[in-house]
């Protein structure tokens, strides 16, 4: 996963960030939370209307916990957990679930690794007893290594390295971020990931895969009494690790400078403008300018009835897409992004013009009401909805929980999003369009500016 989206999977992204289940018009998730003697968090989510659940462990250990100098390892192990264990042949686990016709499979981020399997509710026995074996047993030889190294750099290249847009974005971000780890990618820098070795990877599963560090989530058709027995019995059994490191970044200094690059690649098929600037994320008992965002990011850019659209797409025809994302559940300081893909003709340097002209006309005219209310009741609808997914509310606790949120903020959000006032939204844009905390680029083919 990365943190700069692709505009479609930043707009999924977005939506699945702000339309979990919640309080909102008596919409309630039935959550049980408790904590085994070893320190691992347990989260029962449960919906009984199918006999399916999701198994999920998180680990709160990402690419932003890499040791410097070994990007990517967290994005390597987990490829690597899905080696043999003690009792686990190579392949294996994901054979055992498949053959009771469930779907596994993990991802890296950077403020979490997670674990998970989609399977009949009879099955929650057998997924706890795997993933306890792998947490603590896992084996590896040399030539897992070097296999599983050439599987993660063929698939940066075939994610980054072939992609001008990704490439581009890595640039971005590391402009973004002067000192935080966030401005390195998930997958790792490529000639770091080139030098992985099993030692790199070991030392990270000792230090970080251990009970007191990770959240087991079950969503579904689960008993929170049956969890608990059995989640005592598989993972309450391992030791916690006493030496667990603290989970200390380093900060980002104050941003001063306005940053601006501009990107080359013969094949880029459609030139774009990109913005972003740093922003604060969701944080525990006071998500209130975190929702501000939220809000802020769909009256600009979300759907065709956006600010951004109607001024630069239909009523000017300078642009064929315009978008604003923000995605605030990380453990430190995010970004808001603006993006603008200019009609044919239209210049970068003359789509950058109009978008910070269109950005200036909202910061004057200010959160149309009606608008406002729509989005909200947007939001509350996509809230019902979004309780028949039980992978997608599995992972907004494990997201949330992973970056520092606890289980009644996650409950009290969409509340909160409700709560947003026109006055807050404003707020927060003049908060963060601050031009010496932005970086702004131009992805283009070559020296015209112009499509």
């Amino acid at each position: 996963m990365v943190r700069r989206l692709s505009v479609l999977s930043a707009l999924l992204a977005l939506t699945g960030l702000v339309t979990g289940p919640g309080a909102a018009e008596g919409i309630t998730d039935a959550v049980t939370s408790f904590e085994l003697d070893n320190g691992m968090q347990v989260v029962v989510i449960e919906d009984h209307r199918a006999p399916v659940l999701q198994h999920m462990v998180w680990y709160k250990a990402g690419s932003a916990d890499e040791p410097i100098g070994a990007s990517g390892v967290a994005h390597f192990l987990e490829h690597l957990l899905f080696k043999g264990t003690e009792t686990l042949k190579p392949g294996e686990f994901s054979a055992v679930v498949a053959a009771n016709g469930g779907q596994d499979n993990a991802f890296t981020s950077y403020d979490y690794t997670a674990y998970f399997q989609r399977v009949a509710a009879d099955r929650l026995e057998l997924m706890m007893q795997m993933e306890a074996d792998r947490m603590v047993n896992l084996q590896l030889a040399e030539q897992d290594i070097l296999t599983e190294r050439d599987v993660i750099l063929e698939e940066r290249n075939m994610r980054v390295e072939n992609n001008p847009g990704a490439l581009f974005n890595e640039q971005m971000n590391a402009a973004q971020y002067l000192n935080h780890r966030y401005g390195v990618p998930v997958i790792g820098w490529k000639h770091e990931m080139e030098e992985l070795g099993l030692e790199d990877a070991l030392s990270f599963y000792r230090s970080h895969y251990a009970p007191n560090n990770a959240i087991l989530v079950v969503s579904g058709d689960a008993d929170p009494d049956e969890v608990r027995q059995l989640a005592e019995t598989y993972y309450g059994v391992i030791p916690a690790n006493p030496d667990l490191p603290e989970r200390i970044r380093s900060q980002e200094p104050p941003q001063t400078s306005e940053r601006r690059l501009t990107f080359k690649d013969a094949r880029v098929a459609q030139p774009y403008v990109s913005r972003s600037y740093l922003a604060p994320e969701r944080d525990s008992g006071a998500q209130e300018r975190a929702a501000a965002l939220v809000l802020l990011s769909e009256i600009l850019g979300s759907g065709t009835t956006s600010f951004l659209t109607e001024k630069l797409q239909f009523e000017q025809k300078l642009a064929v897409y315009t978008g604003a994302f923000y995605g605030g559940t990380s453990l430190d300081d995010t970004t808001f992004d603006l993006v603008i893909v200019p009609a044919s003709g239209v210049s970068l340097e003359d789509a950058e013009a109009a978008l910070d002209a269109t950005i200036a006309e909202f910061m004057r005219s200010g959160v149309d009401e009606a608008q406002l209310d729509r989005i909200k009741m947007q939001l509350r609808a996509a809230q019902v909805y979004a309780r028949d997914n039980v992978d997608g509310i599995a992972n907004r606790y494990g997201r949330g929980l992973t970056s520092g949120l606890t289980v009644a903020d996650i409950q009290a959000w969409p509340d909160i999003l409700q709560a947003v006032t026109a006055d807050e939204i404003m707020a927060a844009a003049r908060e963060v369009f601050r031009p010496e905390a932005s970086v702004t680029g131009w992805l283009m083919q070559n020296d015209e500016v112009t499509q």
